[in-house]
């Protein structure tokens, strides 16, 4: 996306730089009335790398499960998921634009210390989970790419070292970074679309399952995975990350007019944005819907030994239904389309992989410096951050089969939808307070439907987690674990409830002397905007 004028911007400390501190993006002056393309341009790239979250290893896996054990049917979930993560994007753009603090900042100054830090420790906890998602699931594309002679805990390192090359690429300019992205998303589009084509899935069957919302005759595993959806496609960490990326513009927040048209533009690009990442989702679905859904393990081996490949080792030979994954997606493919679909699917998977595994890192610095307000040097927060997710994944690579990745990657989708109010029902809360937002505060629509997903946020978590946790078959010991961090964790989110409806009721239950006291903090001093 080179084109657009950079302002360089002076800082106190390089070495304290994020990624958009030393340039922004100047948005160009046009009085015309009416839309301008020239200014879309110059507002587009924060999107693209927050939709990457919408298309990580852990959604491609989420979207072929889907595909097999539901076939087209639950295509009108992932469309209201996508939906709904464009509310919840849009939310945090909205508090990033208008306040020129990113989310973990204002979690900053608006939380108490201790569940302040409690919050803190749960989005670490989102990043580390998804992390581990993408950099196994990154590993399995060298994997199959080159034909299982590099093993997964390899590719996992590989992954590790080369996100730390490719973080530093913004070093040539904010702009080449996000082009670059928009060639990992071209390179997901191109390779996935030609799944589809080869494929060719029925079209009547994708138009149906994506806007018919019902899902006839499906058991209990397809309504788990439409829960797994809503996790999978909503990540917690990435409402953190694009409240701060589109502070890489320069806007003059001190005309209200400048707000409301970053607003309007950021609103189409993540539009724009999400589209993309919802078609390429859709490609995904409706090839495994086409091609796995009700296909036994027999049926499998018999297509793969047809085209002379040996994946007894994928396939077990007995009549069950194919349980599908990244890997064996990808020996699917070859079985059935060719030696070329297999490669194009690792390639695909490629760069899924190495695309998330940086906006994660990105996620995790920006989290560390606004919940902590630290002011660490770049490389020892980049070193921090892929450091903490890197030791998990690589014994997890190490010491687990490809079988054993799949269950974990389930465990992983669980977590992380437990991780999700913390990062929802902050951003309504503070984009609800006048205080903070001023005019620009949302309007009694938009609470609504934002109070709607936190709702059905908060209720897909406890389906979910309760479901995972009931198939882990714990014993008593395990299960009073559980049920004390579940006490704890309800206890966090009903504080941050009561905040959420001070903040929205700020005038009244703002008021409360013990509202006051241990639920809100007195930071007006704080709320002096950053320009």
């Amino acid at each position: 996306m080179p084109g657009s004028d950079i302002k360089k911007v002076e800082v106190e400390d390089d070495e304290y730089e994020t990624y958009f501190t030393r340039q922004r993006v100047v948005i160009p002056d046009d009085d015309k009335p009416g839309f301008s393309f020239r200014k879309l341009w110059a507002f587009s790239g924060p999107g693209l790398l927050m939709s990457i979250a919408y298309l990580d290893p852990g959604n491609i896996e989420s979207d072929l499960q889907s595909g097999t054990i539901a076939g087209y049917k639950l295509l009108w979930v992932l469309l209201s998921a996508t939906v709904l993560g464009l509310v919840a994007q849009t939310l945090a753009t909205r508090l990033g634009v208008t306040t020129g603090l990113h989310l973990a900042e204002m979690c900053h100054r608006q939380y108490k210390k201790f569940p302040r830090l409690l919050v803190w420790i749960m989005v670490e906890i989102a990043v580390i989970g998804s992390d581990m998602q993408e950099v196994i699931g990154t590993g399995i594309a060298i994997y199959l790419l080159s034909n299982k002679v590099i093993p997964l805990w390899a590719g996992c390192i590989i992954t590790i070292i080369d996100t730390f090359t490719f973080l530093f690429l913004d070093k040539y300019g904010l702009r080449k970074l996000e082009l670059f992205f928009a060639f990992l998303i071209s390179v997901m589009g191109i390779t996935f679309g030609y799944e589809y084509i080869v494929a060719a899935p029925s079209q009547g069957s994708v138009v149906q399952g994506m806007f018919f919302p019902w899902c006839k005759d499906c058991n209990s595993d397809a309504l788990l995975q439409a829960v797994g959806i809503v996790g999978a496609v909503i990540m917690p960490h990435n409402l953190y990350l694009h409240s701060a990326l589109v502070k890489s513009r320069e806007v003059d927040r001190k005309k209200p007019e400048k707000i409301k048209e970053a607003n309007f533009y950021y609103l189409i690009e993540s539009s724009i944005a999400l589209l993309i990442s919802f078609v390429i989702n859709v490609f995904v679905v409706s090839v495994f819907a086409y091609g796995l859904h009700h296909k036994t393990n027999t049926e499998m081996l018999d297509s793969c030994e047809i085209n002379g490949i040996d994946a007894f080792d994928v396939f077990p030979n007995n009549t069950e239904y194919v349980n599908a994954d990244l890997y064996k997606g990808g020996i699917f493919l070859g079985c059935t389309f060719g030696s070329a679909a297999l490669y194009i699917w690792a390639v695909g998977i490629l760069a899924a992989g190495q695309s998330s595994t940086m906006t994660g890192t990105y996620a995790g610095q920006f989290a560390m410096e606004g919940f902590l307000n630290l002011k660490w040097a770049r490389w020892k927060r980049v070193l921090f951050t892929r450091t903490i997710a890197i030791i998990p994944t690589f014994f997890t690579a190490f010491f687990s089969t490809i079988e054993d990745l799949t269950d974990m990657n389930d465990i992983l989708n669980a977590v992380m939808s437990l991780q999700l109010p913390f990062a929802v029902i902050p951003t309504i809360a503070f984009t609800s307070n006048p205080k903070i937002m001023g005019k620009f505060t949302n309007g009694i629509v938009l609470k609504i439907v934002a109070f709607l997903l936190s709702a059905a946020v908060i209720s897909i978590n406890i389906y979910f987690v309760y479901s995972t946790v009931e198939e882990m078959d714990l014993n008593a010991g395990a299960l009073s674990g559980v049920l004390i961090v579940a006490v704890l964790y309800v206890m966090l989110v009903i504080y941050l409830i009561i905040h959420l409806t001070a903040s929205i009721n700020i005038n009244t239950i703002g008021q409360k002397p013990f509202i006051k006291k241990y639920f809100l903090v007195d930071s007006d001093h704080n709320l002096e905007l950053k320009i």
